[in-house]
This record gives C-alpha cells, sequence and structure tokens, in this order.
C-alpha cells in the first residue's frame, strides 16, 4: 500500500479551492501558508473564487504565482465553491477558507488519507481553533470554543459530513453525486457530505491534516455567524417542504430556554471560574435573541443571511 500511495503521490495533482467575500487580510496569510507546502508545487493549484467583494482581491492575489483568481456573483460560499470546482484541473479537490492558516503538510496529509482508503469520498481534517490572545481569551470566544467549536470526527461519525473549512475527496465523487447546493448560505457541506455517504463512498477522518481556524472575537463577528447558521438551518428544513405540524416544532423548538445549554455551561471543567461561567451565559442569552429575531425575519419572508 505505501508503494501505491508513494508513486499515485508523485502524479495527482491537487486543486484547493478558497472562496472568500471581504476578508483579504486573512486571505494573504492562508495563501502564505499554502504556498510553503510540502507538497510538491507544481503538483498543486490554488483557485480563489471572490464571492462579490466589497474588497478588491487582486493585490493580494497577484502575489503568489499558484493562485488563479476567479469571480463568482451569486451570493454564498457553497456557489463560489461550485465556481472554483468547475474550473480546477486536479483530481483531488481540497477545501478550505479564507480565514484558515492549514499546517505545512496538511495537502500531503489529506491526499495521503484520501488514497489509502479504498474507495474514499470524503476525508474531513482537523480544525483547531485558536484565540486572539490565548491569555486572555473574550467571552466570545470562548463561547466559540465550547458552543460553536469544530468536532471534525464527530460530525463526520455522527452525521456522515466533514465543514468545508478542511475537507478532500475526489473531482470524480462530485460528478457523481453532484456539486453542492449554490441555494445554501451555510449547512451545504452537510447535505453535500450525507449525498456522498448515501452514494456508498467511504469517509475517514484525518487528525494529521490539520488547519487553524480563529474563534469569533467580536459580539458582531458571532452575530453574522449565528445569523448564517440559523439561516442555514431554515433553508435546508424549507427545502424538504415542512408539514404545518413540522413548522410548528421548530417554532416551538425556536422559543424553548436553553435550560440544558445553560446547565452544561456552568458545569463545564474548562472554564476556570464563576465569572467565566457567568459571561459565557450572557454570550448564550445573545446568541438565542440573534437566533429567534433571525427565525421571525424569515418566516416573514426575509432572505438567510450570507454571514
Amino acid at each position: 500500500m505505501e508503494n501505491r500511495e508513494s508513486s499515485c503521490l508523485d502524479k495527482l495533482f491537487v486543486s484547493v479551492i478558497i472562496p472568500v467575500f471581504n476578508d483579504t487580510k486573512r486571505l494573504k496569510t492562508c495563501l502564505l501558508a499554502l504556498e510553503r507546502q510540502t507538497y510538491p508545487k507544481e503538483l498543486y493549484e490554488i483557485i480563489v473564487v471572490d464571492n462579490a467583494s466589497n474588497e478588491t482581491i487582486g493585490d493580494v492575489v497577484n502575489e503568489f504565482g499558484q493562485v488563479k483568481a476567479t469571480y463568482e456573483g451569486i451570493p454564498g460560499s457553497y456557489a463560489a465553491r461550485n465556481k472554483g470546482i468547475a474550473i480546477a484541473k486536479g483530481e483531488v479537490l481540497a477545501f478550505t477558507d479564507s480565514d484558515c492558516i492549514p499546517a505545512l503538510d496538511w495537502i500531503e496529509k489529506g491526499v495521503k488519507h484520501l488514497l489509502s482508503t479504498s474507495n474514499c469520498g470524503l476525508v474531513a481534517g482537523r480544525i483547531d481553533l485558536f484565540f486572539q490572545n490565548p491569555d486572555k481569551p473574550t467571552s466570545v470566544e470562548i463561547f466559540e470554543k465550547i458552543e460553536l467549536n469544530f468536532p471534525q470526527q464527530e460530525k463526520l461519525q455522527e452525521l456522515n459530513y466533514g465543514m468545508t473549512a478542511n475537507i478532500f475527496t475526489f473531482k470524480h465523487v462530485f460528478e457523481h453525486v453532484g456539486y453542492f447546493d449554490s441555494t445554501l448560505k451555510s449547512g451545504g457541506d452537510r447535505e453535500w457530505g450525507q449525498r456522498v455517504f448515501a452514494a456508498g463512498y467511504e469517509q475517514v477522518y484525518a487528525d494529521d491534516a490539520c488547519v487553524n481556524h480563529p474563534a469569533r472575537h467580536s459580539f458582531s463577528e458571532l452575530r453574522k455567524r449565528v445569523a448564517r447558521l440559523t439561516g442555514g438551518k431554515f433553508d435546508r428544513m424549507m427545502n424538504q417542504k415542512p408539514s404545518p405540524i413540522e413548522i410548528a416544532v421548530d417554532i416551538v423548538e425556536t422559543f424553548k430556554p436553553p435550560f440544558r445549554s445553560l446547565y452544561r455551561a456552568w458545569t463545564n471543567q474548562e472554564l476556570k471560574n464563576n465569572q467565566q461561567k457567568l459571561q459565557l451565559i450572557l454570550v448564550m442569552f445573545f446568541a438565542r435573541y440573534i437566533i429567534i429575531s433571525e427565525k421571525i425575519r424569515l418566516y416573514l419572508g426575509g432572505i438567510s443571511a450570507r454571514g
């Protein structure tokens, strides 16, 4: 198997696809990490898809010789990823986000797991959250780590998908099961991953194929993420044409007090003191307020936010 992996590794061309929306500063950090990969430079390309940003990405992209820039005007990261897939030259497709920092051997490890797993349709790599100041995390950062982190292994094992901040697959898998649902602003990775599983492909977690992801630092950043996640969940539900009873259940669940989450926060062993616990609970109430207000807006005919 090792000889097969080594010979294939010398031949497989990889396309790394990154959607970006108003995030040029962090995009540059991501591209710097991708430029320094241990994978042979002649065997991978980086496709950056500008998803109708207000910022100009050209100045950043032009600094990197391996980067190909393209544009997708349809709002939403999954529409942007689909544009990247359509122009990708690689047999292997790797996905990450503009705010992520891949480890230097990220591509090498991801490709290795694809090759070492028979009939592999999806490799989900580890996503590590980090704080701006590890010694003084904000209450929002603590909330992200505890309530909204990126448990790739758990998602893969329980729900049969990996988050697109760190996944690898073959292009022929998209040709078989179809592209991402471009109508979704959030949760398209889940919907697509479950199609891959239903088609009979193997899915594997790769702890050594790692990207680092910054925790949301401020309430404004958290508000955008919670609104986007809420909209994505709402869109997926409505795409299934729910019955009135299912809609009623969703509304009741939305307004139900988060007693279980509050108990989990108060008994969490990672929190150093009662002050951190109280701060976390306050952020929980803020997030709940965003979920409720966003659900009301969506049920009244609003369009899901892109975040």
